[in-house]
């Protein structure tokens, strides 16, 4: 609805001026009238100061502006002096509703305006906003979808197309069914509104091709129906670096536990031999063929156990950056410390230089001395385990310190197969192997309470080009 233009000159900037000329026009009106008192009564005029005031004043002066104009009517009016009372009282009644009604219109126009001006900012504010979302969303790498309650398709973002429809087929209209069957589920499941997850499930591209898709996906209700937000990302990559270097690192792990068992072998291969060239001296074994073959068997078990069982991988190493391998690790255990009541302190310096190491074997050695400070504080009453960082010439040490029931025998502490041990008592061996592979060490530093394991890795020189891990 338009406001009419008249209305438009009752602005701050035109008070001072249309007050003056109201004042005239009150004084010409009044001359006028007396002029003209024996003929006519012009006190009608008096409406249009009443009309410029009235955007201006207050309701009380208002009132008394009106009432001022009444007795200026009725004092030059040539009507009969008995009824003046009465004509006094309906001519205040009229300026007073005329410049009332001025001022309401006024006083709604403002409000309407003011109120359209924040509708007007709220509308600007709320377009920028979803031009920022659209740029969000489209430049997003993941893809970014959102469907109805029947599962289907609304929006898709460019890189929803790429990944569901690599033949270039439009997936706005199509069901989410063909691509992803789960979240058809998901928005069709009687969930409360507002239901956040992410799950990991299989997904189809319209070429037929199958993967892993991983999904965050949010439902939010609107007035057509419930609906649902998803993030979808291919994570098949994902897992087949996950898959292969679990392979990787089984088999490293493997060789690792067969030299332990080769060298178990190779001694009592040794023992045996010794007692066999003793018992080769006793004249009735001499020339007899089992004993023969007994230490034929003997030497091929031997030679067997002797067998190196070296890494194949050139990649054993890399420069890894040990700050962020140390972040993934306080991810990884602060929650279980936190629920085991463990006091959990990091003293780890703000710049550690770029070390020699291999970001996964690194990562399980730091997760076993972790484990095995947890277990060793169950029983004490001081629960805290401290990891600290130093930089030695060429090495940076990692310790791992904590408050537990110590260490009776450190002597043995790095061989396998220990019988006091929990589990295979392999997990120091292997850690310690693990560090070997790629040049650092494992070495036991004792406390007078508690026990400390320090992780020596040697640095990357400045002048040696590398990669980040």
């Amino acid at each position: 609805m338009r406001l009419p233009n008249a209305l438009s000159i009752y602005v701050p900037e035109n008070r001072t001026r249309l007050l003056c000329l109201a004042a005239v026009l009150v004084a010409v009106i009044a001359l006028v009238d007396w002029w003209t008192q024996p003929y006519i009564s012009l006190g009608f005029l008096y409406l249009f100061p009443i009309m410029i005031v009235g955007g201006f004043l207050s309701r009380t002066q208002i009132v008394g502006v009106a009432i001022l104009c009444a007795f200026l009517q009725e004092e030059f009016s040539n009507l009969p002096p008995a009824d003046a009372i009465p004509r006094l009282v309906l001519s205040s009644a009229g300026f007073i509703g005329t410049g009332l009604l001025i001022f309401e219109l006024l006083r709604n126009r403002r409000i309407v305006l003011k109120h359209l001006r924040e509708v007007e900012d709220q509308v600007q504010l709320r377009r920028e906003a979803e031009e920022q979302v659209r740029a969000l969303v489209d430049s997003s790498p993941a893809a970014i979808i959102t469907l109805d309650s029947e599962g289907t398709i609304v929006l898709a973002n460019e890189a929803a197309g790429h990944l569901l429809t690599p033949l270039g087929q439009q997936l706005p209209g199509s069901n989410i069914s063909t691509y992803v069957p789960a979240l058809l589920a998901a928005v069709q499941s009687r969930r409360p509104q507002g239901f956040r997850t992410s799950l990991q499930c299989r997904g189809k591209r319209s070429n037929g091709e199958v993967f892993l898709a991983g999904v965050w996906f949010s439902t939010y209700p609107t007035l057509s129906g419930n609906r649902l937000a998803a993030i979808v990302v291919d994570l098949s990559e994902d897992l087949r670096n996950r898959e292969d270097l679990s392979l990787d690192y089984l088999l490293k792990n493997t060789r690792i536990l067969m030299s332990a068992v080769s060298h178990e072998i190779r001694n009592l291969c040794g023992a045996a031999l010794v007692v066999h060239k003793n018992l080769a001296r006793v004249n009735v074994l001499q020339d007899n063929a089992d004993f023969e073959a007994l230490g034929t068997v003997i030497q091929g078990l031997e030679k067997i156990s002797s067998m190196e069982l070296s890494d194949p991988s050139e990649k054993a190493r890399s420069a890894t950056e040990l700050t962020s391998v140390l972040d993934e690790l306080r991810v990884l255990i602060e929650s279980a410390y936190h629920e085991a009541n463990i006091e959990l302190n990091w003293m780890v310096e703000d710049s550690i230089p770029l070390v020699w190491a291999d970001r996964y074997g690194l990562m399980q050695v730091f997760l076993n001395l972790a484990k095995n400070s947890r277990r060793a504080m169950q029983s004490t009453e001081e629960k805290r385990l401290t990891i600290s960082t130093s930089a030695q010439g060429g090495t940076v040490v990692v310790r791992f310190e904590d408050t537990g029931t110590g260490i009776a025998k450190p002597e043995t502490l790095f061989r396998p197969f220990q019988r006091d041990a929990q589990a295979t008592g392999l997990g120091l061996y292997v850690s310690r192997a693990l560090l070997k592979s790629f040049g650092g060490d494992l070495l036991f530093e004792p406390r007078d309470h508690g026990c400390c394991f320090a992780v020596v890795l040697r640095t990357v020189g400045p002048s040696q080009g590398v990669a980040h891990a």
